[in-house]
Order: C-alpha cells, then structure tokens, then sequence
C-alpha cells in the first residue's frame, strides 16, 4: 500500500537526476516509468553492449546507479522511498522500483549528494599527485558499506601492482576481439550531437605503454608531453557479497553513493570495469583482493582538473508514458 504517489512533477525531477548515473560507454540503458505512484527503473535491452556486456551486468550496474540518483531527488523533494530490487521475477526488464513511504527532511548528508549529482563526471585525464586525505578514504567506505556492498583501497605498491597487472592483462584480451574494439568505435563520437556515446574531448589521453592502468582510446589524440598519468594513483575496488542480479543493482547503487561522495569531498574518479569483463581477470582480482565475494568495479581516484562531462539524452527520450 503506498502511502504517497510520486506526483508528475517529482518524477520528472528524478528523471532528470537518475540520467546523469554513470554507464558503460554511455550507453544509457535505462527507462523509466510512473506507475501506481511508483517509479519503475527498467532496463533498455535495445542499448545492452552485445560484445562487452553479454550478460547484462553493466546494465544492471548503470540502472542501480539511476535509481540511487532518482532516490535522492525524491529524499530531496521530502520523500521517504523504500527500495525494492527485481521486485516482478516474470518481468526481467523491470530492475528497481521506488515506492514512497511517508514524508520526512532530507538528511544533510543527502542534500550533500544530490547537489553533487550535476558535477559528477569521469576523469579520464592524469591526476595531481597529491594523496587523497583519509577522512575521504573512510567516507568512501562508509558509503560503500551503507548500500550493502565493499570497498577495498589498496595500500602499498605490491597490491597496486598486482591489481595493474590484472587490468592491463584483461585489456590485451579484450583488444584482441574485433568486435570489441567495434563497438567501442561504434560508441565513441566527434561531438556532443548525439546525446549518448563518449566525446573525443571526455576520452582522456591516448594510451601508452608506460602507464600503470589501462585506459581505452576513446579520444585517438596524441599525447603531449608531460601528460603521463600519476605514478601512484589511489585504487579501489568495490564489490558484493555475491554476484546475482540482485547483487549488481546493489553495486551499482553503491557505485554511485560512493562516485557521489568521491565528487562532494572534491576529489575525481574514473573507472576500469576491463577486468570486471574478462571472468578470468575477475576470479584474479578477488583472489588477489583475498575477499569473499564478486569485484564488480575498479576505481581510480584522485584530484584532477575540471573534465568533460559526457552527454545525456533528454527526459522525453527515456520515459515509458
């Protein structure tokens, strides 16, 4: 039983706040839908990566990450929201639904993150070499923990050698599949017209071989000099108790609470999900990690200069009437 519909105007409003969640390549694999005074948050098949996402499993991760944005617009707005993941077993494209539950404030910490919403963007351009701070670090964690998934940091340069080596080796494996590195073209764009796909100005520095992490060449641009990536950079690993669907929606929400706490702490972030996709690479980074568990996601953080935010498609074009 609901005790508040989402009204029209608050569903708009979270819509335009679910859109700016990350996705692989930007493919924005989401719709969604008011129903019964509920928001529905659904995946789009006719945008699943057929090559680099077989399984869904970046669908789910970029629609868990929708929903949280939605979540916190409505928090905002002065909603409770309780949320049900995979709540139709026979309808496998509805993924997350928000349902009201009463009025309350939102809490500080929330308005924090909603605010950050708009400036949240991945970095895929060197970093200052300046450590992240760690009261940053524990509030990473914290939000990681608050959405029922881990993160773990990696201390020292052993770890983050291992962790390298695995990333940069699933990468070879990737790239040597034509039709990965055709869909990835096929993803990658000039300009902003599109509305979806990574811009050349987003792509970040052209790979090279001297750098620690693998980073895929959206931009094709030649390096310049002094343009090296930080030769110690903080990396992450978030993942989940287990690796079912349910599991990744969760990853995702936590993904983006901690992307969201990453920005609002001033720091940036890009991330590597290459050894998330190679089941090989994958097994590799948790026994390495020596967790429990399914890594669902490597990140990169640090300061950086301002970036290029990738493009969204408008509210119109990802709403089920």
């Amino acid at each position: 039983m609901i005790s508040a519909a989402v009204t029209d105007q608050a569903f708009r409003a979270a819509v335009e706040a679910a859109v700016r969640a990350p996705s692989l390549h930007n493919t924005q694999p989401w719709r969604f839908r008011l129903r019964d005074g509920a928001i529905d948050v659904r995946a789009d098949p006719t945008r699943q990566l057929r090559v680099a996402d077989p399984t869904g499993w970046a669908v789910r991760i970029a629609c868990g990450a929708a929903a949280f944005n939605a979540r916190l617009a409505l928090a905002v707005a002065g909603s409770e929201v309780r949320t049900h993941l995979r709540p139709d077993p026979t309808d496998l494209d509805l993924l997350v639904r928000l349902v009201p539950a009463g009025s309350r404030p939102a809490t500080p910490a929330e308005r924090h993150l909603y605010d950050a919403i708009p400036r949240r963007h991945s970095n895929r351009a060197p970093f200052f070499p300046e450590p992240v701070p760690a009261s940053a670090r524990a509030s990473m964690i914290e939000a990681t923990q608050a959405e029922g998934a881990w993160l773990e940091l990696l201390i020292g340069p052993g770890p983050l050698a291992g962790v390298a080596e695995i990333a940069q080796a699933a990468t070879r494996v990737l790239d040597r599949n034509p039709d990965y590195r055709a869909e990835m073209t096929a993803w990658t764009r000039v300009d902003e017209s599109h509305g979806d796909g990574v811009p050349s100005a987003a792509g970040g520095p052209s790979p090279a071989p001297q750098d620690m992490l693998p980073a895929r060449p959206f931009s094709g641009r030649p390096r310049g000099p002094g343009r090296d990536f930080e030769s110690h950079p903080l990396v992450a690993v978030l993942g989940t108790a287990a690796d079912s669907q349910r599991d990744q929606l969760v990853a995702g929400l936590a993904l983006q609470r901690v992307l969201l706490t990453i920005t609002d702490s001033g720091l940036a972030a890009s991330m590597l999900s290459q050894p998330i996709e190679v089941d090989s690479a994958r097994e590799r980074l948790r026994i390495a990690l020596g967790r429990y568990g399914a890594p669902q996601m490597v990140l990169r953080i640090g300061y950086g200069q301002p970036g290029f935010p990738t493009p969204r498609r408008g509210v119109q074009d990802v709403i089920d009437e």
